[in-house]
């Protein structure tokens, strides 16, 4: 299997404040910050944005390995929170993902679905998220066109 790899563009749109187009390889969407944030509401925001890619990479994640193992699982969906949360012991607020993991499958053993559980935290987003990661900015030239 190949290494993950994306490119996406965000433009402003003027649709409202903060409302982008986001382009991928294949698919086009609205970005946008709530009203109470300054934004029209026109799409998500950045965060419910991260938190819809754990929660897709985490469902994604279970049904690959349930397929792997030929397993009985009928259906999976993947609930995130996501906050700012004072901690104990924590000098300032830190990023906080709760994870909810449903997964139906009558036939399933206490001990697959334990093992399903387990594999959920192994979707390469919420690696990323829990890891270090490298971003490098550059300006880029605008030509008029």
């Amino acid at each position: 299997m190949s290494a993950p790899r994306a490119h996406v563009t965000a433009s402003e749109t003027g649709r409202s404040t903060f409302a982008v187009r986001i382009e991928t390889s294949s698919h086009v969407l609205t970005g946008d910050e709530p009203v109470d944030a300054g934004g029209g509401g026109l799409g998500p925001s950045p965060f419910e944005l991260l938190s819809a890619a754990l929660a897709e990479c985490t469902a994604m994640t279970v049904r690959w390995y349930a397929r792997q193992q030929r397993w009985p699982v009928e259906h999976v969906s993947v609930v995130v929170d996501y906050g700012k949360r004072q901690l104990a012991g924590a000098s300032s607020p830190v990023d906080v993902f709760e994870k909810t993991i449903f997964i139906r499958g009558a036939e399933l053993t206490d001990e697959q679905r334990s093992r399903l559980f387990d594999v959920a935290s192994k979707c390469p987003v919420q690696r990323v998220l829990e890891s270090s990661p490298s971003i490098k900015s550059e300006l880029g030239a605008i030509t008029d066109l």
